[in-house]
């Protein structure tokens, strides 16, 4: 094999240790000298990628055989992992990648079998070994890995994926940072996550790698389409929803809370574009409505998060916003119209569709347990805007229970916000038909104002 030319038995012979090596007996035991040939053939490979003619099948077919080969035998064998790093196998093997990258065939089958066969090796390779790990991302990284994730194959960057989730650490994240071809790295796992979101490695990258840096997260953020910052508070969402329903740690650091809460206050005002322009903003304020989102599981009782509360604007911006939402659904026909008419209703689909619940629902939170805010809310008249907010709304589902709920919270121990609500009622301004209407109703008792659910007759 190592002499002559390359001819079909000797795709036998690769074929015959690939079995081998499935065995773990024939693993722990295999003599240097094999693994020697082996690299040795993979080098006369190299060679045969250099020529001006495109290499023949059966050389793409003699390379897959040889990665498969490697791959097998760094299966939980420390031993050979160490074997094959030292005779040099990561470099040959980096520089065969990168010849299949470059080449262009009619045939794509057995050229991508060969990628996905070399990608697999190296993460097998580092799987548990940190020297391994480290001389991959040496010679790999950027520039392998932006053309592994960005490829064609679906099972190619797949792999390239799970070999950059085994290599990442710490350090190596904050290596990100540092240039735009690393943050370029960042940004094609984002775009993977939106090309395969079933892929759970990339998913994983994002959730235990990216989100514990906030600078990573800041400069990478910046650098998204709108489209893709939607699939990264997705992710965010995900990862806050999973640990509360397993009572455990979302893993969401506080500067990342503090960061996506900016990104909200800095971009909520597109939102109010979609009353004129329907279509004209849809991306960018489907990014801010998933910030809100983001806000408002992470305000749901979460004690990290509560230091939310205290931000020095968050509330009176949200408040504010309600505001001018609600009175442009209140002077034309919009989306942000109340419509009770379900079949009416804009599509589902609509950037709009629950946005003022999401509002109503950020309020409530933000004043929860928080005397400061619930006075904030009834000095900037925020009180009757939330009863006004109790009508059923097709546009809005669950605005109407988002808004008694706000209600309860905002009147909590608070008697100068009762006494706003009983005034609003003696004068006529508001009274309680809505919300009995909804099942609930207001009563007065020893002088401080409750909202109480109807008891139906049996």
């Amino acid at each position: 094999m190592l002499t002559g030319d390359f001819v079909e038995r000797h795709l036998h012979t690769l074929q015959s240790l690939t079995k081998a090596f499935r065995e773990q007996e024939f693993r722990d035991s295999v003599d240097r000298e094999v693994l020697q040939m082996l690299i040795e053939t993979v080098s006369k490979l190299n060679e045969g990628m250099d020529v001006p003619c495109p290499p023949q099948a059966l050389y793409i077919q003699l390379t897959a055989e040889c990665f498969r080969s490697q791959r097998n035998a760094c299966v939980q064998c420390p031993r050979n992992q160490n074997l094959i790093r030292d005779l040099g196998f990561i470099k040959v093997s980096l520089r065969l990648l990168r010849a299949l990258l470059g080449l262009r065939l009619e045939s794509t089958d057995c050229l991508f079998e060969a990628l996905r066969c070399g990608v697999q090796f190296l993460g097998n390779l580092a799987v548990g070994n940190q020297v391994c790990k480290d001389d991959i991302w040496m010679h790999a990284f950027p520039h392998l890995f932006l053309d592994l994730l960005d490829h064609k194959d679906r099972k190619t960057a797949a792999y390239a994926s799970m070999l950059l989730y085994t290599c990442l650490d710490s350090l190596k994240v904050d290596e990100l940072t540092l240039q735009q071809e690393n943050l370029d790295v960042a940004k094609k796992v984002i775009g993977l996550c939106q090309r395969q979101p079933e892929l759970d490695w990339t998913v994983l990258i994002v959730t235990q790698h990216f989100f514990k840096s906030s600078k990573l997260v800041e400069k990478l953020y910046v650098g998204l389409s709108n489209q893709e910052r939607v699939m990264f508070l997705e992710l965010v969402t995900a990862q806050l929803v999973e640990p509360r329903e397993a009572a455990g740690d979302s893993g969401i650091p506080a500067e990342l809370a503090k960061f996506l809460a900016s990104c909200f206050l800095d971009g909520c005002r597109a939102v109010l574009e979609l009353a004129s322009c329907p279509s004209a903003a849809d991306e960018e304020a489907l990014t801010v409505i998933r910030l809100l989102d983001v806000l408002c599981e992470m305000t749901s009782d979460r004690q990290p998060f509560m230091f939310l509360q205290d931000h020095p604007t968050l509330l009176s911006t949200t408040v504010e916003l309600l505001k001018e939402v609600h009175f442009l659904g209140k002077v034309g026909r919009n989306i942000f119209s109340a419509q009770q008419d379900f079949s009416m209703a804009g599509p589902a689909s609509h950037p709009a569709v629950s946005f003022k619940a999401h509002l109503v629902r950020l309020i409530a939170n933000l004043c929860h347990g928080n005397s400061h805010n619930q006075n904030k809310v009834r000095e900037m008249d925020g009180i009757a805007l939330i009863l006004d907010n109790c009508n059923i709304d097709s546009n809005n589902p669950f605005i109407s229970q988002w808004a008694i709920f706000a209600l309860r919270v905002i009147l909590d121990h608070n008697r100068k916000n009762q006494e706003v609500v009983q005034a609003l009622e003696r004068r006529g301004v508001a009274d309680d038909s809505t919300l009995r209407k909804m099942g609930f109703r207001l009563e007065e008792r020893d002088g401080s104002l409750l909202l109480k659910p109807i008891r139906k007759e049996p």
